[in-house]
């Protein structure tokens, strides 16, 4: 695995080695010391799978309250994305500040998204699949967003008239979402 971005936010993106023949290709896409030797601790509970039929969806801006917060490892089975992801920890540095990556079938780029950070993205073309581990499970209790254009964020998405589920259209702006974020220095 190489690492594309061990950012100081606490996000890190890598590349696992493809090795490829004339059968097609093979990748080792999770090996638990590695990570443990990036800082990574999480221990996984959940796999989730998410197919999006059409370009232009958006899924997110989501994320968990403590003490069911989730650490995301993502990554892109099939089609293109666009992930972003938003740092939610009040007080950080970056609060507020997203990052935007492509993620592919194509690239195997894995994302790790923290805990205090909010997560969507934006198929870029049809029957785009992701899975993703998370170290917490799902719960509704805890379920929370951030509307996917909120104007203080000015992310730029690749779409501007996106393919939304109802609740994704109705999460609060960052400032008004609920958020039990707080940003220590040793989270970086």
């Amino acid at each position: 695995m190489r690492i594309l971005t061990q950012s100081p936010a606490g996000f890190i993106l890598v590349e696992p080695v493809l090795r490829k023949d004339s059968r097609g290709s093979f990748a080792e896409t999770f090996h638990h010391e590695r990570w443990r030797e990036l800082g990574v601790h999480s221990e996984w509970k959940q796999d989730n799978h998410s197919l999006s039929r059409e370009a232009g969806t958006i899924r997110g801006l989501h994320y968990q309250l403590g003490p069911a917060a989730q650490t995301k490892l993502v990554r892109v089975v099939a089609g293109a994305v666009y992930d972003v992801i938003v740092d939610i920890r009040q007080g950080s540095p970056s609060f507020g500040k997203w990052y935007g990556f492509i993620l592919t079938a194509a690239n195997a780029r894995q994302l790790l998204v923290p805990k205090g950070f909010a997560h969507g993205f934006c198929t870029l073309v049809p029957d785009t699949e992701i899975l993703y581990k998370v170290d917490d499970y799902y719960s509704p209790a805890h379920d929370r967003g951030i509307l996917w254009n909120d104007p203080a964020l000015s992310i730029d998405w690749p779409v501007t008239e996106p393919m939304l589920s109802d609740k994704d259209g109705k999460h609060p702006p960052l400032l008004t979402a609920e958020n039990d974020f707080e940003w220590k220095e040793h989270m970086s």
